[in-house]
């Protein structure tokens, strides 16, 4: 009976090891974009009071871009292939500290803050957790993780048919009622991303995590200064 116990105990540890993960304040493993990328541009919405809580988010203490070592040489590779075409990336986030995810979920949980309704006009603040806009995990903890869109060289804006955070299905890369052009914007970058080793989501035209990210497991929580 004792071996059986014995045998259980160390099934349902090896289970929990195996699903569990880890908070970590290591940043040896992250580097910042600029330094792999000299050509990027920078809207860091999270370091701004521009983004669906109204406030600047906890933990982004400077508006710098940190990627994982191998996504922001991924990236690099991106935005040679889009330059090429004659474009230019401009991030909007990258690395995002698990006490910036814990804001956005105390921001959801305090009725009194609606934050920014131009972020999800047609939404209540309770369907951003139910449609999966907001969570309390992110892919963006884990460093390999970015939000893009694409400039001209000369920094014009390319029309992509819905701008970032927009809590609609317009963001959604798929979405039927774009222009051609919109259309056609949204597919070089996607075509550009995946080409380097990035997947998408289905939600969010502007997202995208490397595939195989060395940090699958693991949690960031080191503050972006």
């Amino acid at each position: 009976m004792k071996k059986i116990l014995l045998t259980l105990m160390a099934f349902f540890c090896l289970i929990t090891c195996t699903f569990a993960s880890q908070i970590s304040c290591d940043k040896s493993g992250f580097v910042p974009v600029y330094t792999v990328i000299d050509d990027a541009a920078y809207d860091m919405r999270y370091f701004s009071p521009n983004n669906f809580t109204g406030k600047r988010i906890n933990g982004y203490n400077a508006p710098i871009a940190y990627m994982t070592k191998e996504s922001a040489k991924a990236l690099s590779q991106a935005a040679e292939d889009l330059r090429k075409k004659g474009y230019r990336i401009l991030i909007w986030d990258t690395y995002r500290p698990q006490k910036a995810v814990d804001n956005f979920v105390d921001w959801i949980n305090n009725p009194n803050d609606d934050g920014d309704k131009d972020f999800y006009p047609d939404l209540k603040k309770s369907d951003l957790v139910k449609g999966g806009y907001i969570a309390t995990k992110s892919s963006h903890t884990r460093g390999s993780t970015v939000d893009l869109t694409l400039i001209k060289k000369n920094g014009a804006f390319v029309d992509m048919g819905g701008t970032f955070d927009l809590f609609s299905e317009i963001s959604h890369p798929d979405y039927k009622k774009l222009t051609r052009e919109q259309k056609k914007n949204r597919k070089i970058l996607h075509a550009a991303m995946i080409k380097a080793g990035f997947e998408g989501i289905d939600s969010e035209w502007w997202h995208f995590t490397l595939k195989n990210e060395p940090y699958p497991d693991t949690y960031f929580n080191f503050n972006i200064e």
